[in-house]
């Protein structure tokens, strides 16, 4: 183990034992993660936010998705996902449309231009990642992504929502 792959001392002192230390480590690390990712959103495309990013690829891998769907989904609120959802429309990303098995519903689609510039920010995602990643060795590229696999899949709805 490097000095890079151990806590260091103020660390330790901090959380009192190295266990810890290293979730301290990990919440101080994804905070950071996660902070970026925010800040880079709007350098991928200014009309897409990390929220917006996050319904417009959920939207495409579900082929469409209730408004509430997403609300459950992300534990947001309703009005929350209404704002996003509404600002998605007035940018012509996505269209309500109705559901064929219960006209009294509708359900967002992506658009032609909302597909267009979810495949643009996301090809410059994965090549952001891929830059920030290449010198990684492949066995610790494999390793992260098997971790952050096991992270992710932590029930929605568990004690400590905070997690997210």
């Amino acid at each position: 183990m490097t000095a890079a792959d151990t806590p260091d001392e103020t660390t330790v002192a901090l959380g009192g034992s190295p266990v810890d230390a290293a979730v301290e480590t990990i919440q101080r690390e994804m905070t950071t993660f996660a902070r970026r990712a925010r800040a880079s959103a709007g350098r991928m495309h200014p009309q897409l936010s990390l929220v917006s990013y996050t319904l417009l690829g959920h939207l495409e891998e579900r082929d469409g998705r209730r408004a509430t769907d997403l609300a459950a989904h992300y534990a947001l609120d309703k009005s929350t996902v209404s704002r996003q959802v509404s600002a998605l429309e007035r940018a012509g990303l996505i269209e309500r449309r109705v559901d064929p098995d219960d006209h009294r519903v509708q359900v967002l689609h992506l658009t032609e231009t909302g597909r267009h510039i979810l495949g643009q920010v996301t090809e410059r995602r994965r090549a952001a990642f891929r830059e920030r990643l290449a010198d990684w060795p492949e066995e610790d590229l494999l390793r992260f992504a098997a971790y952050l696999e096991r992270y992710n899949a932590w029930p929605s709805g568990a004690p400590d929502e905070e997690r997210d």
